[in-house]
């Protein structure tokens, strides 16, 4: 496993209890990108960096620290993570490189959680100049998404 900055740990069996879901349920729903960024931000913005959430979801980031300073968290799936806007993630969706380093230019990082090892996940917190940095040596591919390979690698040299 590549050296992280953090951990955040749950109880699978008392989550499983508290929602009235199986174990293999539970795992499934914290393991998926879509559901599991919810949970992510909140304990991200509440727990490690003692501020708030963005005001709405129209924002360039999702939380703010304690000293006003803004972060997006990213979940590090199997299939890898992306740095571009979500706006142009997904179907029928084009990457704007000029969208996203607006965005690169108005927080001071990422958030990146590694949900695939949950319950235990590791956290690595980013620096928006290192991205900035592996962005401007080609290390992230044209749309900003790299494989879950890739990022390790990257997060591990950070």
């Amino acid at each position: 496993m590549t050296k992280h900055q953090n951990l955040l740990k749950w109880n699978v069996s008392d989550l499983a209890k508290a929602m009235k879901m199986s174990e293999e349920d539970v795992k499934l729903y914290f393991k998926d990108g879509r559901r599991a960024s919810f949970i992510m931000e909140r304990l991200i913005a509440y727990k490690v960096f003692h501020g708030s959430l963005s005001s709405n979801e129209g924002t360039d980031y999702d939380i703010i620290d304690n000293e006003g300073g803004k972060w997006e968290v990213r979940s590090l799936t199997k299939d890898g993570v992306y740095f571009c806007p979500s706006y142009m993630v997904g179907s029928g969706r084009d990457f704007d490189e000029v969208g996203f380093l607006t965005k690169l230019n108005n927080i001071k990082g990422y958030v990146i959680a590694d949900i695939t090892k949950f319950p235990n996940i590791p956290f690595w917190i980013i620096p928006k100049n290192k991205v900035m940095s592996c962005w401007k040596k080609k290390l992230l591919s044209y749309t900003t998404k790299i494989s879950r390979q890739k990022a390790l690698k990257l997060l591990n040299e950070i």
